[in-house]
């Protein structure tokens, strides 16, 4: 428990003010005797890497067709590392290859898979990691030995799942702070004197806000200086503070300033959420973590207007910004007190100059360090943000994922403007009452993720435990028919939306389509990483941005469009263009492989 104050937010801050005497780190100990291979003198067992000192780029892996065919199995590689665990000495050239900077680099390929299989298999005799040392006589920090307590994927099951439920409950409150803002456009319509599209507009800008973030804080997480909790906290921090003036504003302009700023600040769950459970998770289980932040960010928005709706009625339209207030105060408390750092770059780099200090060794290094040594602003500019664009318009399968996620997102913040206009005048639901039909869109998600998490249990991580990480295209199987069940749940929606079917056979079809949509995101989502997992977190950024940008723009033209065209109509506008997603899906599954041997982005 202490050791998760000290790494938190204010545990930092007070070493920080006491000049790290209070809440020391073990190498600040007097007591700490520094491992021989970081003295000056170094050890004869530490490898010789007689290569630059900067990493080279990411190595090919090479993969089959779609027919299932893979690289050897794993398992005869564990059998032989199971016969040799305990014989420390004779291993000490394995042991310089355990350390999880290559797993950090290397997020979603059949290597780390590898790195992190021999891991927990050396995991039982605790066997010392040797750092690597460079032709230059730089020694790269690493962890301790395979048991390290730093290393957050050595954490226990408890601290992992408090962190992770951390996040997740950040990641609700801001994606619920979209959409609680619905329940309050008749207030604002009434107080401003604007039209309802004007009234959507703060929506709309809170959600732009939280797509332009991720350009952001997703490659600042990705510095080490930074780390995953100063963009975090200190733009949580601004969050909260915008709130109190959002809730208070008396003019309309103001109301859509604050609006897009909230959007933007908090937006670094969208941007670092994913990265911060891939920290702590291995590749194998990591589905699981992401797929419960996934239900977070999912489910938030369709509360929102629930959580709103019938206390907007009471105390007044400004009620729902206090309510984001309410929610976010607690959690930014909690993690004040109990967010660690996670990643293990950032790690790494603190303690390689707490291991300066204590040996006096000035030539003990992150690998980070020696990463970044030449790289300009402008160059780290480019890679974080350019390069993503670069890919999408240069790579058909990045086009094609952006662009459908784009139109999946856009009819989904579309339905808040389209269920007041079913519910209420042809149903005579109240304002409260058409809050509630958001839930169908909860128990969706809920049904989507025990469908797509029963699918890892008892399918696919039995089929990579057995055979190895299979083709990328192979992760788009559960997608096949869900994009059918996605299309046909849009029109079935739009047709019975009419008064003289029963408002239940509406919310059957929103229950369907949410869970169609929730495992269409999922695959899409593994898929990029696998295909392209050096620009991942940067392609997952762009990502956000083409998917909120759609979404922004859909708030705004659904409205009207409804109101003109008609429920039925409308709908089948927006089904028909995701009948593109249908040809789309399964073209990248029979031709992805092909796409990606052609492409110098990806991995083939």
């Amino acid at each position: 428990m202490l050791d998760l104050l000290r790494d938190a937010p204010i545990g930092q801050l007070v070493r920080y003010l006491t000049r790290n005497k209070i809440f020391r780190y073990p190498e600040e100990e007097t007591d700490f005797q520094c491992p021989s291979t970081y003295t000056i003198e170094g050890n004869p067992n530490s490898t010789i890497v007689n290569e630059p000192t900067t990493r080279t780029s990411i190595e090919k892996v090479s993969t089959n067709g779609v027919d299932g065919t893979t690289a050897p199995t794993l398992k005869s590689n564990l059998e032989k590392l199971s016969d040799t665990t305990s014989d420390v000495d004779s291993d000490l050239e394995r042991q310089t290859s355990l350390g999880i900077r290559r797993t950090q680099t290397l997020p979603y390929t059949e290597e780390r898979l590898e790195c992190e299989q021999r891991l927990a298999a050396s995991r039982i005799a605790s066997i010392p990691i040797v750092p690597v040392k460079t032709s230059d006589g730089v020694t790269l920090v690493d962890w301790y030995n395979t048991n390290d307590p730093a290393n957050p994927q050595n954490w226990s099951q408890k601290k992992k799942a408090f962190v992770a439920l951390q996040i997740d409950l950040y990641t609700f409150v801001v994606y619920c702070g979209s959409s609680i803002y619905v329940a309050s456009e008749l207030g604002v319509i009434a107080e401003f004197g604007i039209e309802g599209t004007e009234a959507s507009l703060g929506l709309a800008l809170y959600v732009l806000g939280y797509g332009l973030g991720p350009l952001l804080w997703a490659p600042m997480s990705e510095i080490p200086t930074f780390g995953r909790n100063i963009p975090y906290i200190t733009s949580f921090a601004i969050y909260l503070i915008l709130i109190i003036p959002t809730a208070l504003v008396h003019n309309y302009g103001g109301l859509m300033v604050l609006r897009f700023l909230a959007g933007f600040f908090g937006s670094p769950c969208l941007a670092n959420g994913g990265a911060s459970m891939q920290d702590m998770y291995s590749l194998l289980y990591l589905p699981y973590a992401v797929s419960l932040w996934v239900s977070f960010a999912f489910a938030a928005p369709a509360l929102g207007p629930t959580i709103s709706s019938f206390a907007v009625v009471v105390e007044g339209w400004r009620w729902s910004f206090w309510e984001i207030l309410l929610m976010s105060g607690p959690i930014f408390i909690l993690w004040a007190f109990c967010l660690p750092e996670t990643s293990a770059s950032t790690i790494l780099l603190h303690r390689a100059a707490r291991l300066r200090q204590k040996s006096g060794n000035e030539k003990i290094r992150s690998q980070t360090e020696m990463d970044r040594q030449g790289l300009s602003a402008r160059t780290i500019a480019v890679d974080a943000v350019v390069k993503p664009f670069e890919i999408m318009f240069k790579d058909p399968a990045v086009m094609f994922t952006n662009v459908y996620t784009a139109l999946t997102y856009g009819i989904y913040y579309s339905f808040f403007e389209v269920f007041p206009l079913v519910y209420g005048p042809l149903y005579g639901f109240n304002l409260g009452e058409t809050g509630l039909v958001f839930i169908s869109i909860v128990i969706g998600c809920v049904l989507g993720m025990i469908i797509y998490l029963s699918y890892l249990h008892f399918y696919l991580i039995p089929d990579i435990k057995k055979n190895g990480f299979r083709v990328q295209e192979w992760r788009l199987r559960p997608a096949l028919p869900a994009v059918f069940v996605f299309t046909l749940s849009l029109f079935a929606f739009g047709w019975t939306a009419n008064a003289n079917v029963h408002w239940a056979a509406g919310v059957i079809f929103l229950i369907i389509y949410a869970a169609s949509i929730y495992i269409i995101l999922q695959c899409i989502f593994v898929y990029i990483p696998m295909s392209y997992p050096q620009y991942a977190a940067s392609l997952f950024a762009s990502n956000d941005f083409c998917r909120s940008l759609f979404a922004f723009a859909a708030v705004l033209f659904a409205g009207p469009m409804y109101s003109n065209v008609g429920i039925g109509q409308g709908v089948s506008i927006v089904g028909g263009l995701s009948v593109l997603g249908i040809v789309g899906i399964w073209l990248l599954y029979f031709y992805g492989a092909k796409m990606r041997a052609r492409s110098k982005f990806a991995i083939s």
